[in-house]
């Protein structure tokens, strides 16, 4: 094992951090946020870098790009660069936003503080002063930014405690005042109207619900007028892949009429994105693209192609729910050497990584991939060096947390407690489940609280984000016969799960299971099992607490000990 000496980063820059050697051993219970890091010689891990892949093709229909909605209050949804074209924003797996426009993609960097937003939509103009972004970070801060200084400009105004959505949408003047709003909806179903009040220091009254029942659709997006009567509709999708138009009335207290069916099928989309001009694109797992164009009764005329090489990390408008926190896998060889892989959006693993010295970390067994602790967005490595629990992404000035020697077995599968924060699961050797609360920062954690008794019934607890499409982290749990069990999340401390469902049996077939997040773009976790002959299988969630049939991704993954 080669050594190097320590190097301290800010807790917002991607993994590229030092630890202790030595074997990790389990300890005591306590917590502590002034421990200094130990002594002794220091090995590094590389960082690893997403891959760019080629570049996207957007070729839209001629006509797509004159079409201007009689809905639009103001400029187009979203055009930076005022020509009167609709455009497109996203995000690459390098972390960069790009405009996509009619004829160009423009770059427009990353966030220079580090922030990952969880989520960003396009309104129109909140202000009068152009098309603008909005932006929320996991921890539920909303930003309203010009278009022309997003993502690094300043914002003009920002609000918080937007968290306790899981999906927001940008839905143009639905009101009849000329000023575009937005509806949000929570995990349990409440959809809300926020009126735009046309002021970038206030830009929405406060919330009116709309009503109930929404969280049976897992896509929720508005293409803007599809009926030709001025007034920006809605269109939401089920989990059996039924569309349905939901006409917008102009009118506050009642937005939007009783639903009509569009059709089934459109469950053959991992993502639908609604322009703003009446038109609906939708992505295919396999990255192609496709243009849907309003039928001015409520519908779609036949689709057309759109583009190509479309497995990008997110939609400006996207209809799913923001998968947030891991879209990665580590892998520990039985030599002690570390791999790592990025999920590609489209159902596969890119090439791995080597991210350290050849056996840098023979000896260690006690790792854990959290799902993002802040918003920086990426999962945070964390391991065990004796007593003292360590993270990666944060500078390892000292421990995230001291004295876990009771642990066998530490998770993270995202925001347990509903305060838009990363948390952590830990069980001690008589099978109590623990809580801990995370602060935001990927730096310390709040004192523990009992889940319960009997999960050492498992051996095994896998959890990296929503397998449920409601937006709350969940985690699934296989007993030692093999039978395998979803326990929901509830976003509540007190009863961060609700009671167990059983998926299935014959999951014993795997030696490891392991999820990196969402790997097939639809927003939701998947998971992965390794055989006894080392062929890695990937499972994508349904949205309803299942997973499809298996796919075989390769063979050669016994040449890991563990996977996380």
């Amino acid at each position: 094992m080669s050594e190097a000496q320590p190097v301290r980063f800010s807790k917002r820059r991607r993994l590229v951090a030092v630890c202790t050697t030595g074997v990790l051993a389990l300890g005591a219970l306590a917590l502590s946020t002034n421990a200094q890091a130990d002594s002794g010689p220091q090995h590094r891990i590389t960082r690893p870098t997403a891959p760019s892949g080629p570049a996207p093709t957007l070729t839209l229909p001629k006509q797509a790009k004159q079409y201007s909605s009689k809905a639009a209050a103001g400029p187009l949804r979203y055009d930076p660069d005022g020509d009167g074209v609709l455009d497109q924003l996203y995000r690459g797996n390098n972390r960069h936003y790009y405009n996509s426009l009619a004829t160009e993609d423009v770059d427009l960097g990353a966030s220079s503080d580090g922030t990952l937003y969880k989520d960003v939509l396009t309104p129109g103009s909140l202000d009068g002063q152009g098309t603008g972004v909005l932006a929320v970070t996991n921890s539920g801060r909303l930003s309203y930014f010009r278009a022309g200084s997003f993502p690094n400009g300043g914002a003009q105004w920002t609000g918080t405690g937007w968290y306790v959505y899981n999906k927001l949408v940008a839905t143009d003047d639905i009101t009849g005042d000329g000023k575009p709003d937005i509806v949000a909806r929570t995990p349990a179903g409440q959809l809300y109207l926020y009126e735009g009040t046309g002021s970038a220091s206030a830009p929405f009254k406060s919330k009116v619900l709309i009503g109930p029942g929404w969280n049976q659709y897992d896509q929720l997006t508005s293409p803007g007028d599809m009926n030709g009567d001025g007034i920006s509709d809605l269109v939401a999708r089920k989990t059996d892949g039924t569309l349905y138009f939901y006409a917008g009335t102009g009118n506050a207290s009642a937005p939007y009429a009783a639903r009509v069916a569009i059709g089934p099928g459109w469950n053959a989309y991992n993502q639908l994105l609604g322009g703003g001009d009446g038109s609906l694109l939708a992505r295919a797992t396999n990255g192609a693209l496709y243009f849907y164009r309003q039928n001015g009764a409520g519908g779609f005329a036949p689709k057309q192609g759109g583009g190509n090489n479309w497995n990008v990390e997110l939609f400006a408008g996207a209809g799913a729910n923001p998968a947030y926190g891991k879209k990665e896998l580590y892998g520990l060889s039985t030599g002690g050497t570390l791999y790592w892989y990025y999920t590609n959006n489209n159902g596969t693993l890119a090439a791995r990584q080597q991210v350290s010295d050849p056996g840098g970390w023979a000896g260690y067994t006690s790792f854990a991939l959290a799902s993002s602790l802040g918003d920086y967005g990426y999962a945070d490595l964390l391991f065990r060096d004796g007593t003292n629990l360590w993270n990666l992404e944060s500078d390892m000035s000292s421990p995230l947390a001291t004295g876990w020697g009771g642990y066998n077995l530490i998770l993270g599968p995202g925001d347990l407690n509903g305060d838009g924060k990363g948390d952590l699961l830990a069980r001690d050797t008589s099978g109590n489940l623990y809580l801990y609360r995370g602060q935001g920062n990927g730096t310390a954690l709040t004192g523990r609280l009992l889940v319960g008794p009997g999960w050492g019934a498992y051996n095994a607890i896998v959890g990296a984000g929503d397998f449920t499409g409601d937006g709350l982290a969940d985690i699934v749990a296989r007993t030692g016969d093999g039978t395998l069990y979803l326990y929901k999340g509830t976003g509540v401390s007190s009863r961060p799960f609700e009671t167990r469902v059983k998926i299935g049996t014959g999951w014993n077939r795997y030696n490891k299971l392991a999820s990196p997040g969402d790997m097939d773009g639809d927003g939701r976790a998947d998971l992965l099992g390794v055989d006894a002959s080392g062929n890695l299988f990937s499972y994508s969630s349904t949205g309803t607490g299942q997973f499809k049939a298996p796919v075989k991704q390769g063979p050669g993954w016994n040449g890991y000990s563990r996977l996380f």
